[in-house]
């Protein structure tokens, strides 16, 4: 595994934990309209298959999802097709959770995918069960996408999900689809570790050494079968013989740990199936691996052995389940429910039960965490019992005597303590809840201001709020009888006070003239705002007098309790004081037009200002456009405002798709649209605005399923440097344009110059 493959794949983890909403990303199922043909497709002279150039409605057959056609009879080549639904995408491609077991992809007489080698004669060698992502070409709406397979396997066709999403997202919802086997299996290496370290410690070492086998097993099943083991290494048969292999281990180890548990029982049965599953085992991969067989041929019959091993094993314990330990039956109870997921899963992969994802994973973390916890229970029972016989009872005695008092005691200190913050998290909640309904940054420190005292009682304390010039100024004290020993202001320029810190507390002293000492007794908090413009700036300082807080000793547990709770009560306070900034900056840089989902005016002034800047200093071509709907006033008189929302989406929708990713196209007002393109000259600018002109015409306004005829669009060019202005005038000249496109009669280009 290479280095750049781990940073790639711990990016996007990190991604997926950051903005889980992406992870969940629109798609598309295919579920309509597929077709099947048994047998392979004649070629043409250009190695063209003949069935994708032939409609042949005839030959094809309805299926409802394109797998194990109904009438296979010993046949190993099947033609599938389906017309893929249009959709909104940017990077389209086609998602298949897996295809049985090599596939070949047409479209409009183009092999656009292939996955494994088909021979002469249509047949091919297993290669893997990878997930398949096919990007679609351009164009591919409203075309049949033809899907070759051939399977020696005994099933035959696509399996599983078939949808249509975008690139970015496809990868994203791998990574969420796998995450959980992911950690699963970090956890059982972690087990593993821990177990060959107990057995290196221990006498019971054939049973920690049971434990390290299977879970070390079970990890590398759900590393090899999860779908992002691909994003490590795109080796989909190396991940697959890893899979088989650790699959093939688990009985092994299971029959190996459950010998230990029963060896007063003796087990001879559960001892003949370890060594029958390792022999299947070492012979199905060497076999594999020499080309005697595929290795997706050693499923079914291992699926079988295994199943009738189960059997086998429950009937032997069941006979005995009631002369076992505790522990012993809470290993079995987590077995059962581990096997009954791995029997649905086989179920699943045979195509018993429809298609789904089984969590399997569970029921491993679940053996796992009984094996381990049943584990050290014995240990720490053995370890107890040495050292009940080397502690003598007059010690025990005294010991269990003192810590009982001392935890009498803290426990009065705890609930009172668990009163009194329960009574302040109640005040606090109170405040946060009318925080939340303030309008803004303002409202809420006026709000915040009023608080301080009742949240902060009995302590005496002031607040100081960040003015100009980096000042902070005392806008409000409690508790203290004239004169007040906290100061007026503090310079942040001269130093501040750094926050309050367990166990003791910092002493600072202000500038000189400014401000007077804090005397080390004071509790000082910091009020952080966090906002996508300004960063993580401090908006608010809290000053408290905390003498005897941290005097008495027996008080230790209460002022760590009090200075904890103060600290997460301002925590919380700047986090929903963030949140209030945050909502701010939101609706102040609204830049999505919400009727066309365009970019609006004010996002336009901005961009088109850095756009010019851009073109002159690089001396770099800039042309604009501007796009007015003709007579759109009368479209809205005649027919309504809502066909004429209906109809500005229409016309939204094809300056989308008439324009380069790197254009921006926005809704300048009304029926007006402006389009900024960098780098195009006068002359390209002028071919976009005539294709756009003619496609809008080409479009009928549907509303309500009455066709309301067609619009046309009247378009003002202008382009820098052909006009001969500054790149900012474009604007102005394109508009000029426009109104001579009008006055000329509309449904026209008019280029300024």
């Amino acid at each position: 595994m290479s280095l750049i493959s781990l940073l790639r794949l711990s990016s996007a983890l990190l991604l997926v934990f950051l903005m889980p909403a992406l992870a969940n990303g629109a798609s598309q199922p295919v579920t309509q309209g597929w077709e099947y043909r048994w047998g392979d497709s004649p070629f043409t002279s250009e190695g063209v298959p003949q069935w994708v150039l032939q409609d042949a409605p005839e030959k094809w057959t309805s299926i409802g999802f394109p797998s194990n056609p109904p009438g296979r009879e010993g046949r190993e080549n099947v033609w599938f097709r389906v017309t893929l639904p249009a959709g909104e995408w940017q990077e389209p491609v086609l998602y298949i959770f897996s295809v049985d077991l090599i596939v070949q992809v047409w479209v409009d007489g183009e092999k656009i995918y292939q996955y494994g080698e088909f021979d002469a004669e249509g047949r091919g060698r297993f290669e893997g069960w990878p997930w398949h992502e096919i990007f679609l070409p351009e164009g591919y709406e409203g075309k049949p996408v033809y899907f070759r397979v051939f399977s020696n396997y005994t099933d035959i066709g696509l399996w599983g999900e078939v949808s249509i999403m975008d690139h970015p997202d496809l990868v994203l919802y791998i990574l969420k689809n796998s995450l959980e086997a992911l950690a699963i299996a970090g956890f059982a290496t972690l087990i593993a570790l821990l177990a060959i370290i107990f057995a290196l410690l221990q006498t019971e070492k054939k049973t920690f050494a049971s434990i390290s086998l299977f879970t070390l097993a079970s990890a590398l099943m759900l590393v090899s079968e999860s779908q992002a083991s691909l994003l490590i290494a795109y080796q989909p048969l190396m991940w697959d013989y890893l899979a088989a292999g650790s699959y093939y281990m688990l009985p092994v180890a299971l029959a190996l740990l459950l010998e230990q548990w029963l060896t007063n029982h003796r087990p001879w049965l559960i001892n003949l199936i370890w060594k029958v599953h390792l022999v299947y085992l070492v012979g199905a991969l060497l076999g594999a691996l020499a080309g005697v067989f595929d290795l997706s041929s050693t499923f079914p019959p291992f699926d079988a052995l295994f199943l009738v091993s189960l059997v086998i094993i429950f009937a032997v314990v069941l006979r005995r389940i009631r002369r076992m330990l505790r522990e012993q039956q809470i290993l079995l109870l987590a077995f059962g429910i581990f096997c009954g997921l791995l029997i649905v899963d086989m179920a699943v992969a045979h195509g018993v039960l429809p298609w789904g994802r089984v969590p399997v994973s569970w029921g491993m973390l679940l053996f796992s965490l009984a094996v381990v916890v049943i584990s050290l229970w014995h240990y720490a029972g053995t370890q107890e019992a040495l050292k009940r016989l080397n502690v003598s009872l007059e010690e025990k005695v005294a010991e269990r005597t003192a810590k009982a008092e001392a935890l009498a005691r803290r426990e009065q200190a705890r609930v009172r303590m668990l009163t009194f913050e329960n009574e302040k998290n109640r005040i606090l909640g109170d405040v946060l809840t009318e925080l939340q309904d303030c309008l803004g940054l303002k409202q809420a420190f006026g709000l915040l201001v009023r608080a301080l005292p009742d949240i902060c009682s009995p302590l005496k304390g002031a607040f100081y709020q960040r003015g100009s010039s980096d000042r902070y100024d005392r806008v409000a004290v409690w508790g203290f009888s004239r004169p007040v020993p906290l100061p007026v202001l503090l310079d942040a320029r001269k130093g501040l006070p750094e926050p309050s810190r367990l166990p003791q507390l910092r002493q600072w002293h202000g500038a000189e003239g400014v401000d007077r000492e804090v005397e080390s007794a004071t509790l000082c908090f910091w009020v952080n705002v966090e906002s996508a413009s300004a960063g993580n700036v401090t908006e608010g300082i809290l000053l408290l007098e905390g003498d005897g807080v941290f005097d008495n000793a027996e008080s230790e547990y209460g002022s760590a309790r009090l200075l904890a709770a103060l600290d997460q009560a301002i925590q919380r306070i700047s986090i929903t004081l963030s949140s209030i900034a945050l909502r701010e900056e939101l609706q102040k840089f609204s830049y999505e037009d919400g009727l066309t989902g365009l970019k609006n005016r004010r996002y336009f002034d901005q961009l088109f200002e850095h756009e010019s800047a851009v073109a002159q200093r690089n001396d770099l071509p800039l042309s604009l456009l501007i796009i007015d709907i003709d007579h759109f006033k009368k479209f809205n008189d005649t027919h309504g405002h809502e066909a004429g929302d209906n109809a500005l989406k229409i016309v939204a929708g094809i300056l989308q798709k008439q324009f380069r990713e790197s254009d921006l196209v926005c809704r300048y007002g009304g029926e007006e649209f402006v389009v900024v393109m960098p780098g195009a000259t006068s002359e390209a600018a002028m071919d976009k605005a005539s294709q756009l002109s003619s496609a809008v015409r080409d479009v009928a306004i549907i509303h309500r399923e009455k066709d309301l005829g067609a619009l046309t669009v009247s378009v003002g060019v202008a382009s820098w440097p052909e006009s001969g202005e500054k790149p900012l005038q474009i604007l102005t000249l394109a508009d000029r344009a426009l109104y001579r496109a009008k006055e000329a009669g509309r449904n026209r280009v008019e280029v300024f110059g």
